[in-house]
């Protein structure tokens, strides 16, 4: 029997954003009791929550979210645990996959911390998974790097996408798993994404 993990969070007034991005915005454009239904208008970034980065996002002229296959957004899952070399290796990585990095740190979500103290990909590491063409590199972190932002421009350059702010990993620890990874379709350099481990 198939089981399913949800590795998004959750979206709300409250949910998070990297220092300097606007705050989400939530306000209602229908109201059951006069409207007859209920509708929203919500403002948000295209870099907030769970969401995936295309190559426009640090590339200038690179491809928006809506350019991008559709086939790239599923594939088997490897899961490393650590950001070293060693963990990666160890994790049986191959052309298609769909890499995904647990650190912790989502754990430290709502502290300024989450932010300002989280650890980074190497070069060595961004490389490494280029040449093993992967199809996505996600974290559970709100970045993979710091500014200047070299592991997104290695990544995002060779058209490995990108993800951020993934939740529960943990639950992926030792298991086969497939990722389902949808962004909305914008053609823009980003949006947020509901993703999704099947396991076996």
């Amino acid at each position: 029997m198939m089981k399913f993990i949800d590795l998004s969070v959750v979206v709300n007034e409250e949910t998070p954003v990297y220092p300097g991005d606007p705050p989400i915005k939530i306000q209602p454009a229908g109201v059951f009791a006069k409207d007859g239904y209920n509708d929203h208008l919500v403002s948000i970034g295209t870099h907030v929550g769970t969401h995936m980065d295309a190559p426009l996002h640090m590339i200038d002229g690179g491809k928006t979210l809506d350019q991008i296959s559709i086939d790239q957004f599923i594939g088997r899952g490897r899961l490393v645990e650590g950001l070293d070399m060693e963990a990666v290796k160890q994790a049986g990585i191959e052309a298609g996959n769909i890499v995904l990095f647990h650190t912790g740190m989502i754990e430290k979500y709502k502290d300024e911390a989450y932010f300002t103290g989280y650890p980074e990909i190497s070069e060595e590491v961004a490389n490494y998974l280029v040449e093993k063409r992967v199809k996505i590199v996600g974290v559970d972190m709100c970045s993979p790097d710091h500014p200047p932002f070299k592991i997104h421009k290695i990544l995002l350059g060779s058209g490995v996408l990108i993800i951020e702010n993934l939740t529960n990993l943990d639950k992926l620890i030792g298991k086969e798993f497939k990722v389902y990874a949808l962004p909305i379709k914008f053609a823009l350099d980003g949006a947020p994404a509901r993703v999704i481990a099947q396991i076996k």
